[in-house]
């Protein structure tokens, strides 16, 4: 097999191994998802499962003696000639090296917002952790007690009532 061929076989194999399918499938909500998700599994592992064995094999041989006994001495060199003259270029990417910081800045730019989601999701449920506890105690709160945790609101309304403004 060329090199090409087999580099490309390496790396979706690798790739293969790599993937979190059982983590994306958690992600998953809806049963057509679901479905579809499993439709992208099977069609990668064919192919990955292609790559693996029909692409990273090296071809067999020609027997040149064994044809040279039945057909022909002429016959079989003027094929061997042709054979040996065709030359299969070799794969040259170009792709990967335009693509690959693109692709890395993506990546950065990724965590910096997997972290800014984190920190926002950690604020949300801060927030929801002290809603739950003001719903619990808002029965037996006293004015004071919430003030004291929101003095924003009692400077607003202080200076509504020192203004003389009661909202109408």
């Amino acid at each position: 097999m060329s090199g090409a061929g087999k580099k490309v076989a390496d790396v979706a194999f690798k790739a293969g191994r790599t993937i979190d399918w059982e983590g994306m499938a958690k992600l998953l909500v809806s049963d057509d998802a679901r479905k579809e998700f499993a439709t992208l599994r099977r069609a990668f592992d064919e192919v990955n499962t292609q790559l693996q064995t029909k692409f990273s094999q090296e071809p067999e041989p020609v027997d040149w003696e064994y044809y040279r006994k039945g057909i022909g001495f002429r016959l079989v060199d003027m094929y061997k000639q042709a054979y040996d003259e065709v030359k299969i270029p070799q794969f040259v990417d170009n792709v990967t090296p335009q693509y690959k910081p693109k692709f890395d800045a993506l990546l950065v730019e990724l965590k910096e917002a997997e972290q800014k989601s984190l920190k926002e999701s950690e604020r949300l449920e801060k927030e929801i952790a002290d809603v739950q506890e003001l719903k619990r105690k808002l029965s037996t709160m006293t004015a004071d007690e919430y003030f004291a945790k929101h003095p924003e609101l009692k400077k607003k309304f202080d200076d509504e009532i020192r203004n003389d403004y009661w909202g109408y």
